[in-house]
């Protein structure tokens, strides 16, 4: 087990005002898609990762360009993260022909290989396969990419994980599993269903891995993970585990209001809330946060505006971009 402790390093005000930033726009824009959903402006459901923003920040500066991204359905920050358009991102969740898939994938499904991201999967543990396949791409291509896989606690209890974990260490492939441990798996503590503390990290060992355990809401320790895991794939040392303990400060779903967890749990992980840490961060260096929230908003607000402006897709694309025994057209 490597545990990865809270960072005591100082960055300049400038660096900490860039991941303030980037946290602030996904807090923002999730904040968004909540409104539009209590509108039903949002069909079918969507998937919220409030307090979880430093995680897919971290993660996003220790990768490179040509690096490539799967996550689960409740993804809209690794999405942001990478650099996914916002505009797009909000038109692709109001099914509008202006998304990112065409209006026709929803919060679940938001993709976009030119930013590095292979797609959001609803079922849980499905694309950790995928990545596998995707890093021995790479590997036989000779390329120097790594592949980044997300999932939550739950999918540690998935076969898939399992399966998925065992052929990358066999094979020795540049993939970096990282769970977002916010302690529950759906509606379930994931320590009601799993049998060890850990729920990912521990289990690495039976793969001769080192479970590598990192605080989530801790940017610079989340990128200094990712990044020593990304030069040793990088260099033929194979796949990592890392498990980023964070906490969604919301329900699984927007159609739930959490009622079950513990008030003092919640109140606990409010105190340690990235965005507010950073911001806390900030005004003790005398840096005042309040344009950049001016200027996300602003740029937030313009791009709902021409997503909700956007047509719907033309009938016609429901018979596009899928399989049929005709091929696909």
């Amino acid at each position: 087990m490597v545990e990865v402790k809270a960072t005591k390093a100082t960055h300049d005000t400038t660096t900490v005002l860039s991941w303030y930033r980037r946290m602030y726009e996904i807090r923002a824009f999730e904040e968004h898609i909540q409104k539009l959903f209590s509108k039903g402006e949002v069909r079918g459901t969507t998937h919220l990762a409030t307090g979880q923003e430093a995680v897919a920040i971290g993660t996003a500066e220790a990768l490179r360009p040509g690096d490539k991204v799967l996550c689960t359905y409740r993804g809209h920050h690794h999405c942001l993260a990478r650099g996914m358009s916002p505009e797009r991102a909000f038109a692709e969740i109001l099914g509008r022909a202006t998304g990112v898939c065409g209006g026709k994938g929803g919060s679940m499904h938001l993709t976009d290989v030119t930013k590095g991201l292979y797609g959001s999967y609803a079922i849980v543990g499905a694309h950790l396969p995928i990545a596998v396949g995707m890093a021995w791409a790479s590997k036989i291509r000779n390329e120097q990419d790594v592949t980044v896989v997300f999932f939550g606690d739950g999918t540690t209890t998935i076969g898939a994980f399992h399966e998925a974990v065992n052929m990358a260490a066999v094979w020795s492939l540049p993939v970096l599993f990282i769970c977002e441990n916010n302690r529950y798996s759906e509606y379930t503590p994931i320590d009601k269903v799993c049998p060890v503390p850990r729920a990912a990290a521990d289990r690495a060992p039976a793969y001769g891995l080192d479970g590598i355990v990192v605080d989530g809401n801790d940017i610079v320790a989340v990128r200094d993970a990712v990044a020593a895991a990304a030069d040793r794939a990088r260099s033929g040392g194979g796949p990592a585990i890392i498990e980023a303990e964070t906490y969604r400060h919301g329900g699984h779903s927007r159609a739930d209001p959490a009622k079950y967890r513990p008030q003092e749990e919640v109140d606990a992980w409010l105190a340690r809330d990235p965005l507010a840490a950073a911001e806390r961060t900030l005004l003790a260096a005398g840096v005042d946060t309040a344009a950049a929230r001016a200027e996300v908003d602003a740029s937030l607000n313009a791009a709902v505006r021409a997503a909700l402006a956007a047509p719907e897709p033309d009938l016609a694309a429901m018979y596009t971009d899928v399989f049929a025994p005709e091929g696909a057209r």
